[in-house]
């Protein structure tokens, strides 16, 4: 486990992004501070983004802008949030950690078994990075996916996600209240296109056109056939909820 020998508590987000770039004090980013990680054995610095002002919540025309430092909890409680996404965040983590926990660590971590990365993927969520002297949008399907990379001396400030559309969940778990073993999250656009994620078929969520060709990892609490054919139902499922 990495020894962190420095904290930092920046009150603006260019002094925290030249914290960042310093490598030789192998930073590390602290959002809600419900989890850290750090690789290798190196000492490391804690760069702390709570004063940074990234809680925002607004609309932008037909999207939801949504800074990375918001509280799962602060998303149950938003009107505006589409109660789908209101109730992924809820399922996310218990009360105590949902008020702790922040949209930007959850995106920053591409827990396999998120839904609420599932759902952000179907309200087709974009990603704005910054960093010493720029600044891109990136899709989160993208930085899930393996671009990682645009993380690396970066952060992110902020995520916005479309409004429009209806959007259905499914998900089998051991219990009701377990982590889901698959889950499904659906969204069928004004135009009838439909978009669906999934969680515990493969390394992160991700977009799937086609159920049956997903090849998931296995693990103790499934083959990677089970997973599938649970993935193959899920998606029958919530294809069937949104009348498609």
């Amino acid at each position: 486990m990495a020894q962190v020998l420095g904290y930092h508590r920046p009150t603006d987000l260019e002094e925290a992004l030249e914290l960042l770039a310093q490598t030789t004090l192998h930073p590390i980013l602290l959002a809600g501070g419900t989890a850290a990680s750090a690789s290798g054995d190196a000492p490391v610095t804690a760069v702390d983004l709570q004063a940074l002002g990234l809680d925002e919540i607004s609309t932008d025309g037909d999207r939801l802008r949504v800074g990375a430092m918001v509280r799962l909890q602060d998303l149950v409680d938003h009107p505006q949030v589409p109660s789908l996404l209101r109730d992924l965040a809820r399922r996310e983590l218990p009360s105590t950690l949902r008020s702790l926990a922040t949209v930007g660590g959850t995106i920053g971590a591409g827990t396999w078994e998120s839904e609420l990365l599932a759902g952000l993927l179907a309200f087709e969520a974009i990603a704005t990075v910054r960093s010493v002297g720029a600044e891109i949008e990136v899709p989160v399907s993208d930085v899930l996916l393996g671009d990682r990379a645009v993380l690396e001396g970066g952060i992110v400030t902020e995520i916005s996600f479309s409004l429009d559309g209806n959007a259905a969940a499914a998900r089998t778990g051991r219990t009701p209240a377990d982590t889901p073993i698959v889950a499904v999250v659906g969204r069928r656009l004004p135009d009838g296109q439909m978009r669906i994620a999934m969680t515990g078929v493969a390394a992160t969520p991700v977009m799937v056109d086609d159920a049956s060709t997903v090849q998931p990892p296995a693990d103790f609490r499934g083959s990677s056939e089970y997973r599938r054919a649970l993935a193959i139902a899920l998606s029958a499922r919530v294809h069937a909820q949104l009348g498609a």
